[in-house]
C-alpha cells in the first residue's frame, strides 16, 4: 500500500513538472523574437529548443534526474526570462488585484495620495 501511494505521488509530480514545462514552452513560442534580444536574454530558438527538449524528456523518457534538470530550466524561464519579456513587450497595465504596476510608493488603493493638497 505504501508503494502504491508513492507511485501515485511520483505520477502527480511528473504531471506537475510536465505542466510547468508545457506552459513555459507555449509562452516562449508566443513571445516575439525581438523581445528576447531587447531583454538581453538568450535567443528565442535557444529557449524553444531547451523547453521543447524538456517537454520531450518528460513525455518520452520519464527519468527523474532529467526531469529535474528540465524543471530548473522551466523555472528559470518563468522567473527570469518571462518577466523581462513582459517589461520589454509592454506587458504592463494592471497587475494582480487591479493595481497598476510600477506606480509610485505614495499610491493608495484608489489612486495617488497627495496629502490633502
Amino acid at each position: 500500500m505504501l508503494m502504491q501511494g508513492f507511485g501515485t505521488f511520483l505520477w502527480l509530480l511528473n504531471l506537475a513538472i510536465l505542466f510547468i514545462a508545457v506552459i513555459a514552452f507555449v509562452i516562449a513560442l508566443m513571445s516575439r523574437e525581438d523581445a528576447f534580444r531587447a531583454a538581453d536574454k538568450q535567443t528565442k530558438p535557444f529557449w524553444l529548443v531547451l523547453l521543447g527538449v524538456t517537454v520531450a524528456v518528460n513525455v518520452f523518457v520519464p527519468m527523474l534526474f532529467l526531469q529535474i534538470i528540465g524543471l530548473v530550466a522551466s523555472i528559470v524561464f518563468m522567473v527570469d526570462v518571462r518577466p523581462a519579456l513582459q517589461r520589454v513587450s509592454g506587458g504592463g497595465g494592471k497587475g494582480r488585484w487591479g493595481r497598476r504596476r510600477g506606480g509610485s510608493s505614495s499610491d493608495g488603493p484608489y489612486g495617488p495620495y497627495n496629502g490633502g493638497r
